[in-house]
């Protein structure tokens, strides 16, 4: 079955077929680092992860850009707030994302533009835009008209009437119209900046992506294939972007296919540091295995709002196992053709809870297959998936080896338990079975139950 994509733009379900051959093009908003990245964040950069690795197992050319918003509102009122220079803000907290993202298994973009490094093409593109008639310079800036783009609300499927009703100026605006948008906006004292033919200044958010999508992925003005974020973006960010990028084109549309990931709640919030559940990316992964947070994501459709609470990363984790075991009890048998199941589940518009649902009832008994179709969905195993996991030993273990004679004062029940096993190896080796079957049965007795195996001996919690 060929791959059939949901297109915010159209609103339906299509058949993916790239605009240059075999070549797929992709641009995604990436972070605006003012703030530590948080889950909501990282649902987004995992989804579009697996859609890039299941584009290149298709076969397709892929190239992806994610840029970063390395300039905005946010990090100037930070540094002005906390002294700091404004890009070692951007630096650090963007530096904080990137090792969440490796810790995710998310692999890097094969373009990673920043805003600033783009000023020129950004001013080019204003440049032709004010000589269109689309935009216009004001007192505090050069602001797009609205107005002159009739398609305005097609992307987001919003009347422009309606908007137009909720629609405000702020005070220290000058434009026309309460709809029109910043393009440019010219410093304040103390503000970092660059020059242009209107004046000092910084630009606006939608223009950046305007220009590194353009100059990136479509200098030929004739599209690209596939434009993605979060479904919060499509209103203002996206829909901006089309009006600003789309005039400019002799083939329009800006993105042949749009596509948007779904909001995450926490316990049906979102996810608001006033509510008091906002919490940073990396201290969840200090507090969760960072493959659990894929798969719990891998859960859910993508396009779905999803609600995150300790109870389904706790269940996530109990699938995550339940993986790792069937890839340890896997051998160099047949497969069972999970991998064509897989296909069929991400064709119907990257249905990754589907196709994780056929990992966990794999019937076959091929490693290597298993182990591939895992690669797909980001679920990579690593040497550490071989190693039988040790269960987790209750509170009275350690006192009930300690009342035994089996563990002193000083020692933990782990540490207690491989001492025992180190004994009672070497009494086997000595073929001085009543004493190896002493130390077995010590053991057990404590709660602890001992495996042999041509490998050694490994321990877990009797049943």
């Amino acid at each position: 079955m060929a791959l059939k994509l949901y297109n915010t733009r159209t609103r339906s379900v299509e058949p993916f077929t790239p605009l240059d051959g075999n070549r797929v093009r992709i641009y995604v908003c990436g972070l605006t680092p003012s703030a530590e990245a948080h889950l909501g964040h990282a649902r987004s950069f995992l989804f579009f992860d697996v859609l890039r690795r299941y584009l290149k197992h298709k076969g397709f050319d892929l190239f992806y850009v994610q840029n970063v918003t390395d300039i905005d509102d946010r990090s100037i009122n930070r540094a002005r707030e906390t002294g700091e220079d404004w890009y070692q803000i951007v630096s650090g907290y963007y530096a904080s994302f990137k090792r969440s993202m490796a810790r995710l298994g998310v692999r890097d973009p094969d373009a990673e533009p920043y805003a600033t490094k783009y000023i020129p093409q950004i001013i080019g593109m204003i440049e032709q835009l004010v000589a269109g008639g689309y935009a216009y310079a004001a007192k505090d800036g050069v602001y797009y008209r609205v107005s002159k783009f009739p398609r305005y609300g097609a992307l987001s499927n919003r009347n422009i009437e309606d908007l137009e009703s909720g629609a405000r100026i702020e005070v220290d605006e000058f434009k026309e119209d309460p709809l029109d948008f910043a393009l440019w906006k010219f410093a304040k004292p103390g503000e970092p900046k660059w020059p242009s033919p209107w004046g000092d200044g910084r630009p606006g958010w939608h223009i950046e992506c305007s220009a590194m999508s353009h100059e990136l992925l479509d200098p030929q003005g004739r599209g690209f294939d596939i434009h993605g974020g979060g479904a919060d973006l499509i209103f203002p960010h996206h829909e901006n972007e089309v009006a600003q990028s789309e005039p400019l084109m002799g083939h329009p549309p800006m993105a042949n296919l749009w596509m948007h990931g779904g909001l995450l709640l926490f316990d049906n919030q979102k996810m608001s540091k006033s509510l008091g559940n906002f919490e940073p990316l990396y201290e969840l992964l200090d507090r969760h295995d960072a493959q659990a947070i894929r798969l719990l994501f891998l859960q859910t459709g993508y396009r779905k709002v999803m609600n995150f609470t300790e109870e389904s990363i706790t269940a996530a984790g109990v699938a995550l196992d339940r993986l790792k075991k069937t890839y340890r009890a896997l051998g160099s048998g047949k497969g069972d053709g999970v991998m064509q199941r897989i296909e069929a589940a991400l064709d119907d518009d990257m249905n990754t809870s589907v196709a994780l649902a056929e990992l966990l009832s794999y019937r076959g008994d091929s490693r290597e297959e298993f182990a591939y179709a895992l690669d797909i969905l980001g679920l990579t195993p690593s040497d550490a998936w071989l190693e039988e996991p040790k269960r987790a030993l209750p509170a009275d273990i350690l006192d009930r080896l300690q009342s035994a004679g089996l563990a002193t004062n000083g020692a933990g029940a782990e540490t207690a338990i491989e001492h025992i096993i180190a004994a009672r190896t070497q009494a086997r080796k000595e073929k001085n079975w009543s004493e190896s079957d002493r130390l077995r049965d010590a053991l057990l007795s404590c709660g602890v139950a001992l495996k042999d195996s041509k490998d050694g001996t490994t321990w877990s919690v009797a049943e």
